[in-house]
């Protein structure tokens, strides 16, 4: 096995340290700048997930206290929504956590709130290593100059089929198949397997940003939109014609059996989401998953870029070099990769995805697929999104909800979303 060079570094800085503390100084690295007084220092971590991510995440946290015994690590999960909630109160009342999970919707918003740590200082007094990470994905957390967030994993929108429904429609997916080639996949599936071709991917922001992008423009600038009712209208209209001829799956059913997603609920041959997430459909399905590519305008260009979930620190911790070296633990160390394996996406650094072996057929899949969309060259950078956004995304899910429930028709379902599209973004 080769010798990490992660390892290495952090053996220099460690003897390093201790030169500097016989001399009556204190390492960088090891709490310089906390306030503490050689004790324990104590840091706040939380994250948004199920029970399983919080068990992996626990163990992880073990390790951290295990090797580093003079930082306490004191941790908090909700699920998504309650998760938010209450770190938006905390946020308000100037005492978030000191190091939170992340995601690129919300750097801009909390950013101009003031919340986030700015951790490239870190970087620079050698608390934090930004080597080694796939794909570029360090940059992934860099707004306007500067590192707002250090990615835990990477991911990327696929197209998660049902197995036996493409087999039996005789549809079988590849790299450059178009919209087109799509189109005429749903008529088969719905002809031939007798389900919806897809569950519905009109209130789906990152697909419909993917189609955007494929036509030289994008869901986000960095102020705001990058698109008008003209471009929406057609498209939601296209898809409740499609709900109508039961090409998409009943919007009534796929409501009613929420949480459960209507692909694995045998509701619809297909449904557009994040790559990492097929292991939901292997957990809650009875049939067998695969990712297929994300269809394109021309052949060719996908629009794709990696995404990813990151840790981001708080600018009121009073222990940034501890967030700092937490972060960095938990992005490089083999250990916590072999823990975590591929739960909030694909392994970020070099170190974690060799350490990995994924064995279980899901993980394998969700590899080979971020592999082979590396390999074609087509990965676009994510445009930053602007405060507001998660806002955004909120409402283009809930207006396309309620408009594919007949609560309201396309045109006034779009004039809506503007409305509070505009709003959300203070434009």
């Amino acid at each position: 096995m080769r010798m990490s060079r992660h390892v290495e570094r952090r053996t220099f800085l460690k003897a390093a340290g201790a030169s500097l503390a016989g001399a009556g100084l204190t390492a960088a690295g090891c709490g310089a700048g906390s306030g503490s007084s050689g004790g324990p220092v104590t840091i706040r971590y939380a994250w948004w997930g199920a029970d399983d991510r919080a068990k992996k995440i626990n163990r992880t946290v073990a390790l951290f206290e295990k090797k580093h015994p003079k930082i306490k690590v004191k941790t908090d999960f909700q699920q998504y929504g309650d998760f938010w909630k209450k770190f938006n109160t905390q946020a308000a009342g100037g005492n978030p956590p000191d190091v939170f999970q992340n995601a690129i919707g919300f750097l801009r918003k909390y950013d101009a709130k003031r919340v986030l740590l700015d951790l490239d200082a870190q970087a620079k007094k050698g608390n934090l290593d930004l080597g080694d990470f796939r794909a570029g994905l360090e940059k992934f957390g860099v707004v306007d100059g500067r590192l707002l967030g250090v990615p835990v994993g990477s991911n990327s929108m696929g197209l998660i089929i049902d197995e036996r429904v493409f087999e039996k429609a005789g549809v079988t997916p590849a790299p450059g198949w178009t919209w087109d080639d799509w189109d005429d996949a749903l008529v088969k599936i719905h002809d031939k397997a007798g389900v919806a071709g897809d569950s519905g991917p009109f209130g789906i922001m990152y697909l419909y940003d993917l189609i955007l992008r494929q036509n030289g423009k994008a869901f986000f600038t960095e102020k705001g939109l990058g698109f008008t009712e003209s471009d929406l209208v057609p498209y939601w209209t296209e898809s409740m014609k499609r709900v109508r001829t039961g090409l998409y799956a009943d919007q009534k059913k796929v409501e009613q059996i929420k949480p459960k997603s209507a692909l694995a609920a045998g509701l619809a041959g297909g449904e557009f989401t994040w790559d990492n997430f097929t292991a939901r459909y292997s957990a809650e399905g009875k049939s067998s998953y695969a990712i297929a590519p994300i269809p394109t305008a021309d052949g060719k260009k996908t629009g794709q870029y990696l995404g990813s979930l990151m840790l981001s620190g708080s600018a009121r911790t009073k222990h940034p070099a501890e967030v700092a070296t937490f972060i960095d633990f938990m992005v490089h160390d083999p250990e916590v990769g072999r823990i975590m394996g591929y739960d909030r996406g694909v392994l970020s650094t070099n170190e974690q995805y060799e350490a990995f072996d994924p064995t279980d057929p899901v993980s394998k899949k969700i590899a080979a697929y971020e592999k082979q969309i590396a390999a074609a060259g087509t990965l676009e950078t994510i445009t930053p999104h602007p405060a507001g956004a998660d806002v955004v995304e909120a409402a283009f899910l809930r207006i396309a909800a309620d408009m594919a429930l007949g609560k309201a028709p396309v045109e006034e379902s779009a004039r809506q979303f503007f409305t509070e599209a505009k709003t959300a973004l203070g434009s």
